[in-house]
């Protein structure tokens, strides 16, 4: 079984920076996306960035600039570098991984890094 596992979530005044990281536990995924989401309280879980095999980059509009997605692929590891953190930022910050295992689709996710940012 694959597990994502997440970490470097933590509490930061505004203005801040944060590096979170997600590891697959094992190599026999082949990793087609991976990509992160944040759930604030009270509302839906909601994409941040995203990057592809090909490279292939998108950021959700009010990260743009701030948050720099990246991905160790001998490691299948993604990272989100934050940067410039806001109290809107603050969230439970979750990694998602497409791929192929065994010639059939697989799709995960990590187990959500709690993200806070003070004012």
């Amino acid at each position: 079984q694959v597990r994502l596992v997440e970490s470097g979530g933590g509490l930061v005044q505004a203005g801040g920076s944060l590096r979170l990281s997600c590891a697959a536990s094992s190599s026999l995924v082949s990793i087609r996306r991976m990509a992160w989401y944040r759930q604030a309280p009270g509302k839906q879980r909601e994409p941040v960035a995203s990057i592809t095999t090909d490279g292939k980059i998108t950021y959700e509009a009010s990260v743009k600039g701030r948050f720099t997605i990246s991905r160790d692929i001998a490691k299948d590891t993604v990272y989100l570098q934050m940067n410039s953190l806001k109290p809107e930022d603050t969230a439970v910050y979750y990694c998602n991984v497409e791929g192929f295992i065994f010639g059939s689709d697989w799709f995960g996710w990590g187990q959500g890094t709690q993200v806070t940012v003070s004012s």
